[in-house]
């Protein structure tokens, strides 16, 4: 389940950023959708690093101690 949360933020993250694209070569940087969309996306990487994190401090995940 939590392997789950981590792929699908990971698709929001990839699905702003594309967005984000999208808005600026349409708009051509004149309405603040891209400003949204870079936003977005910050808050969506912050809240992955928190879940790996907190995953990893509960025990969930485990670094891979071999190369």
């Amino acid at each position: 389940m939590l392997k789950a949360v981590i792929v699908v933020l990971m698709l929001a993250v990839v699905v702003s950023l594309f967005s984000g694209l999208f808005f600026l070569i349409k708009d051509g940087g004149k309405t603040n959708r891209v400003v949204n969309s870079l936003a977005i996306r910050v808050t969506l990487s912050i809240l992955l690093l928190a879940v790996i994190l907190i995953a990893l401090w509960q025990g969930s995940l485990t670094m891979n101690p071999t190369p």
